[in-house]
C-alpha cells in the first residue's frame, strides 16, 4: 500500500457526501507503512479558490491482516478501514465502517496509481459498492483535476 495514489471513486449513503458529491473531485492519498506495521495516512485536494485541503490520520493495525483503526480528530469518528483488494501497483479498494455516536456508515474508496482508472475497475469498485448496500446514485467517479503542491 505504500506510496501515492490517486482517489479515483467513492462510494457512501452518508448525508455529507450525499450534499457535496456533486462538487466533489479526484485528490491524493499518501500511505507510509510505519516500522510497527501501522500506517500513516496524508490526504490532500485542491479546493476552487486554490487553496488545498489537507487530512492526517495514523492507523493502528490489528490483528486481521489489511484491517487498521483510526480515530478522526476532524470528524470525531472511530474508523474501521479493511483492504478489500489489492493490485500494489495498480489498485486498491478500501472498505471503511466509520462510527459516531453508535451509528456506523460505510465508506467505499478506490485508488488508483494513475488518473484513469480502467473501466474494469470502475465495474468492479460499483459492483463492491452496491453488493454492500450503497445506493447507486451515491456511487461516484471522481473527475479529474490539479494536485494539491507537495508540502
Amino acid at each position: 500500500m505504500a506510496g501515492k495514489w490517486y482517489s479515483a471513486g467513492i462510494a457512501t449513503n452518508a448525508q455529507w457526501f450525499v450534499n457535496n458529491k456533486a462538487g466533489m473531485t479526484m485528490g491524493t492519498a499518501v500511505f507510509v507503512p510505519t516500522e510497527g506495521g501501522d500506517l500513516d495516512l496524508s490526504y490532500a485536494n485542491l479546493n476552487a479558490d486554490g487553496t488545498c485541503w489537507r487530512m492526517t490520520h495514523n492507523a493502528n493495525k490489528t490483528d486481521t491482516p489489511g484491517r487498521f483503526t483510526f480515530h478522526s480528530q476532524a470528524w470525531n469518528n472511530d474508523n474501521d478501514m479493511r483492504i478489500v483488494d489489492v493490485v500494489y501497483d495498480d489498485f486498491a479498494l478500501v472498505h471503511t465502517i466509520k462510527t459516531k455516536d453508535g451509528v456506523s456508515e460505510d465508506l467505499i474508496s478506490l485508488y488508483s496509481r494513475t488518473q484513469e482508472a480502467s473501466d474494469n475497475l470502475q465495474q468492479k469498485f460499483i459492483q463492491f459498492s452496491l453488493a454492500t448496500g450503497i445506493q447507486a446514485d451515491n456511487i461516484v467517479i471522481l473527475p479529474k483535476k490539479d494536485e494539491c503542491p507537495e508540502v
